[in-house]
């Protein structure tokens, strides 16, 4: 096997962002991110790279091994049944008490024990500057959640302000509002009720759009008066009608309606 062994190691994404790659290498495709406070497991241990599996969702992918911060397994199960708050603010400081550090952290970021705004971090406390949610929200604060993406660049496999591709921003939308759901569209669509007519939908459902070939390929949270708010380009607001995404400035469908479903 050369350098390389099968473990079953734990980890917490201890910086903003750290990249997760199809492959083992720089060169290798993005195909998400974890962000601040996002738990894992190590299923795959290479000399500078490591495969995890998310905690959150099941996803896998390689970080590079400098970005890997390691937790026993007593730590991991704790925290997996911690209390969690997620950070709302687009950019939020984190004040570490006894040594005087910063962490800048982004939205969707989880933290752990809340506590009047004090969490938990290595045996010691840290103080949000911003706001948190910590209670499961309504379809109405969904809505609200997604337009504070709104003009965010896309970038496939991003899962914050500043890159954020189509399914990473329907599951980070619905992580903030205390709704789980998986990373990629074709497996968010297996979930909720399939809703016949636009008219059913309400706004925080969702859509989501096919190729040719038939596979879920986009998806996007509907909003009032048939809108759609989606990352294509970059988070943006278009119309949605029997045919699919309607581009008002290049006048133009640009994904075909597959299905609207309603997650909750």
């Amino acid at each position: 096997m050369g350098q390389l062994c099968f473990t079953m190691k734990h980890g917490i994404c201890a910086l903003s962002i750290v990249p997760v790659r199809a492959e083992a290498s720089d060169k290798s495709e993005l195909v998400s991110q974890l962000l601040f406070g996002d738990l894992y497991k190590v299923v795959e241990n290479r000399k500078k790279w490591l495969r995890i599996r998310m905690q959150y969702d099941g996803y896998e992918g390689w970080i590079d091994r400098n970005q890997h911060n390691a937790i026993d397994e007593k730590t991991f199960v704790d925290l997996e049944n911690a209390a969690t708050a997620y950070v709302y603010d687009t950019v939020n400081m984190l004040a570490i008490n006894g040594d005087d550090s910063h962490s800048i952290i982004l939205q969707g970021s989880t933290l752990y024990h809340p506590n009047n705004s004090t969490y938990w971090w290595f045996n010691k406390r840290i103080k949000s500057a911003g706001q948190v949610i910590s209670q499961p929200q309504s379809k109405e604060k969904l809505v609200e959640i997604a337009f504070t993406y709104l003009n965010a660049p896309y970038l496939w496999g991003g899962r914050n302000p500043f890159g954020i591709d189509c399914s990473g921003f329907s599951q980070i939308v619905y992580k903030l509002g205390g709704h789980k759901i998986p990373r990629d569209a074709k497996d968010q669509a297996l979930l909720g009720e399939p809703l016949s007519f636009i008219e059913e939908a309400e706004p925080g459902d969702l859509a989501f759009f096919d190729n040719a070939e038939g596979l879920i390929v986009h998806v996007g949270i509907l909003l009032e008066n048939n809108f759609i708010i989606h990352a294509s380009g970059k988070v943006r607001l278009d119309r949605l009608d029997q045919h699919g995404i309607y581009n008002a400035e290049t006048r133009e469908h640009t994904h075909r309606l597959r299905v609207i479903k309603k997650i909750f």
